[in-house]
């Protein structure tokens, strides 16, 4: 009897020995990573990408640890940058060129894209059957802040249908993070939502979703990452390392369904099922919104600033070579 008692405690001790070094391995290991804080500008599955390469542990095997960080508002994303509370920030490279224009010397370079077009859907208090634009006339659509990439896009998707803008009741008054609350709240006859508040009003039956604006306004590098010129300068090693890690996430989401996309980043969603996620990386899919690899063409930062300047943001081209930085992904 004392013979297994002893053969019990011996085990016992064995199996402890082996937790705490594991732990200590795997806390070695974790030190052994470099954090960065990003500050991302909503939490959406249109960046689908982004948390395959935090649930798969591309960025881990990159040597990186992310501190996610919300910030909505691309606005907000680039004062988290500029005052050094994040290091990277991840939003539209409007609010970079806005930077650049503005005079400030350690200005917000982009290095690499992850979103190709815009990812909002059109939702309807009421359902419509076929919708083109030309239903939003003389009805009032909730669209975001003036000047960031949801009202940009808009307005194009507007311009490429030639439709005037003045025969919509455009209301840009309402902060980004708060027209989900503003719709149900009965305020609009349409927003534009990203996922997964789109299918979450839908599901409630508090609204219809009847369109993506990304399928009339265009090619654009639409979410980008970005950092100030000079930690991409003293940290060029970090800066590959992520990117390298974005590039596998978008190659992810390239080659596998929507279902084994959802599957690795429901984690990201504890509040939607598995069937809904599904059905919104599948949306996103439908519509070609991300990109095959995170090099940003010049061609498309065009097209950004050709919006900006058609919509009176900015005056004339920003240097490409200064505020596209491709070379860590050449």
């Amino acid at each position: 009897m004392k013979r297994k008692i002893l053969g019990v405690i011996l085990g016992l001790l064995v199996l402890l020995v082996i937790v705490v070094t594991a732990t200590k391995l795997t806390s070695k290991k974790n030190d052994d990573l470099t954090t960065i804080k990003l500050a991302e500008v909503t939490h959406s599955a249109f960046y689908a990408p982004l948390y395959v390469a935090i649930e798969a542990g591309y960025f881990k095997d990159n040597g990186i640890n992310i501190d996610l960080i919300l910030t909505s508002g691309a606005d907000k994303v680039a004062a988290s940058v500029l005052s050094n509370d994040v290091e990277i920030g991840f939003a539209g490279p409007e609010s970079a060129i806005y930077v650049y224009k503005g005079g400030e010397e350690d200005y917000l370079v982009t290095f690499a894209g992850l979103t190709k077009r815009d990812g909002q859907f059109i939702v309807s208090r009421t359902p419509i059957e076929n919708f083109t634009l030309n239903d939003l006339k003389g009805k009032e659509i909730l669209a975001g802040r003036l000047g960031g990439m949801p009202v940009l896009n808009f307005q194009n998707a507007l311009k490429n249908e030639e439709i005037n803008e003045k025969e919509i009741n455009m209301n840009t008054s309402v902060e980004f993070a708060a027209l989900s609350g503003s719709f149900i709240a009965g305020m609009g006859d349409f927003v534009n939502l990203f996922e997964p508040n789109a299918t979450n009003i839908a599901k409630e039956g508090l609204g219809y979703i009847v369109g993506n604006v990304g399928a009339y306004s265009g090619e654009v590098p639409y979410t980008a990452f970005y950092a100030r010129k000079s930690y991409l300068e003293n940290n060029n090693e970090n800066i590959k390392n992520f990117t390298n890690a974005i590039k596998e996430g978008l190659e992810y989401v390239s080659t596998h369904s929507a279902e084994e996309i959802a599957e690795i980043i429901l984690p990201q969603f504890p509040d939607i099922s598995l069937k809904d996620l599904t059905t919104i990386v599948d949306n996103y899919k439908k519509y070609d919104s991300w990109l095959n690899n995170p090099f940003i063409t010049e061609e498309t930062y065009k097209n950004l600033e050709d919006i900006m300047i058609s919509a009176d943001l900015l005056d004339s081209y920003v240097p490409f070579e200064n505020l596209v930085n491709n070379f860590y992904h050449e």
